[in-house]
């Protein structure tokens, strides 16, 4: 029998109830960004904060739209996910930062992932590890054409989506690192194109409740190339802009309307 805390009309973590989110949500991470993202909707109201989720909801051509915070890694992601699904959300965009992975792909451009490597525990207990972790096409050609609509330099391709961030970016101190060290090389070697912690659990968890997700990932760090380090918020416009892009041409398709 299913606990009595899940049956409330008001989701217990993240404090929204149907009609307070749109069909179409965006996730970052880092609740700071909620606001900032938000202003690029129609009238964005903040409707919930608790914990790490803290969600904002407004309109995109007339088409109710929200973002909500997921927090770091995959446990607090899978909740969101969970939870917005139960009350209306059906399409997900994870928009988050991330190092890059190859080394013609510089600090400011865009990694639409396209595939997730489940180098993280969460998802474990959702579906066997040979299950991939895909994202869906639509949400995919999607973000695709929002990026070269804007002009903005873009990769598609897969992400490693991992649970420790000082165990990819400071390899070397940890215990194993000789076993992280060789495991990141064979993620270079297969092509893929940016670290991060939460797409992996967007993409499962979105399959197994029958939703869609996709995902665009700021580049911020390169350990291949010598850049400038630009404050994120800087370039954060390039990651938001597209969100919102890929959002409306999901919308217009979604009506049967064609730019």
């Amino acid at each position: 029998m299913p606990h009595t805390l899940f049956n409330d009309e008001v989701k217990y973590h993240i404090k929204l109830k149907q009609g307070d989110v749109g069909k179409y949500v965006l996730l970052p991470g880092d609740p700071g960004r909620c606001e900032v993202i938000a202003k690029w909707f129609d009238n964005p109201v903040k409707v919930a904060q608790n914990r790490e989720y803290v969600t904002y909801t407004g309109t995109l051509l007339g088409e109710k739209v929200s973002v909500t915070s997921t927090g770091i890694g995959g446990p607090s992601t899978a909740i969101a996910v969970e939870e917005l699904a139960m009350i209306g959300a059906e399409t997900f965009i994870r928009v988050g930062t991330s190092g890059a992975m190859q080394p013609g792909i510089a600090v400011g451009d865009l990694a639409i992932v396209t595939a997730a490597i489940r180098d993280e525990g969460t998802t474990r207990q959702y579906l066997p590890i040979e299950f991939p972790a895909v994202a869906n096409i639509d949400v995919t050609l999607a973000l695709r054409a929002a990026a070269k609509n804007l002009r903005l330099t873009s990769y598609l391709g897969v992400s490693q989506s991992k649970d420790s961030f000082y165990g990819e970016v400071e390899p070397d101190r940890q215990p194993l690192a000789e076993q992280l060290n060789a495991r990141r090389r064979a993620w270079i070697a297969g092509g893929a194109v940016c670290s991060e912690m939460e797409a992996a659990t967007v993409f499962v968890v979105s399959s197994i409740l029958h939703k869609r997700a996709g995902g665009v990932m700021l580049i911020v760090d390169s350990q291949f190339t010598e850049h400038e380090n630009k404050p994120h918020h800087e370039i954060l416009d390039r990651l938001i802009s597209t969100g919102i892009e890929a959002i409306k041409l999901l919308i217009e398709q979604d009506r049967g309307v064609s730019r």
